[in-house]
């Protein structure tokens, strides 16, 4: 299948199918969000230590720079999150903390531009990835969406309680997760010519999955210190971790161990 075919069709399960699960699971459970979350952490660190950035090691010119690439990253996510003043929320404590129901939307609508944001970058992630190899493709897409749909369900929370309907909160998160097919369609023409720049785009990537899941999620566990909610959430953090390498066993096996055709084009230039 054409390595373009695999990026659409995973920004779509990034972006709108992650919305559409979000606003089932908010349906059904939502106290199901801690679950949810823990083993979102397991998927993103599984993606970003044990597929992501080996590749982008391998085809890096230099050590160094990869890992001041990574270092970069974490930084940049740290300033971006501190410039659009916006945080994501995964727990129930978004119901008291997140949104007030008298900023007159205020506080949904900068979540929507933070989440547009956000999902325009995930778009980019997810085109770099397949551009490297199909199964690494795969991978950061199944971190991608376990990990958007506790986010996306946080965000409906927010934009409930600023004062949007069901409906309303439903348009907007549909619409912000668009921006993951803009960002992976402008990323598939504009990085295949840059393939030296490939192995460093990943790795600003990575960490940013490494800065959400150790700034941003792994804070929120830690409010339930009992022996028996940390041994939970270690099981579902392993978990995620092993879907993450029993997805990319299954992709190199779908692939017949062959790697993606775009892959030897990485070679950095020198």
């Amino acid at each position: 299948m054409p390595t373009f075919v695999w990026i659409f069709f995973a920004s779509l399960a990034g972006g709108l199918l992650s919305v559409l699960l979000a606003a089932a699971a908010l349906a059904i459970r939502a106290d199901w969000i801690p679950a949810m979350v823990s083993y979102a952490i397991g998927a993103l660190l599984g993606a970003a230590f044990l597929e992501i950035l080996p590749h982008a090691l391998e085809a890096a010119g230099s050590v160094h720079g990869l890992t001041a690439a990574i270092l970069g990253g974490i930084l940049g996510f740290f300033l971006m999150e501190k410039l659009v003043l916006w945080r994501h929320c995964h727990t129930e404590a978004c119901e008291a903390h997140g949104g007030h129901a008298s900023d007159h939307g205020r506080s949904g609508l900068m979540i929507t531009v933070g989440d547009t944001f956000h999902n325009f970058v995930d778009g980019v992630l997810i085109a770099a990835a397949f551009l490297v190899d199909v199964k690494v493709g795969v991978v950061t897409t199944l971190a991608i969406v376990a990990h958007e749909i506790p986010q996306e369900i946080g965000d409906f929370m927010i934009l409930l309680h600023s004062g949007y309907s069901r409906r309303q909160a439903l348009m907007l998160n549909l619409v912000s997760s668009v921006a993951t097919l803009v960002g992976a369609a402008l990323s598939y023409f504009a990085l295949a010519p840059m393939a030296g720049l490939m192995p460093y785009i990943l790795a600003i990537g990575a960490s940013g999955m490494i800065y959400v899941a150790v700034a941003d999620l792994i804070p929120g566990l830690h409010k339930r210190a009992e022996l028996k909610h940390t041994g939970q959430q270690l099981l579902l953090i392993g978990l995620g971790v092993a879907t993450v390498w029993l997805a990319a066993d299954l992709a190199e096996g779908w692939m017949g161990g062959e790697a993606n055709p775009g892959r030897h084009t990485l070679a950095p230039t020198r």
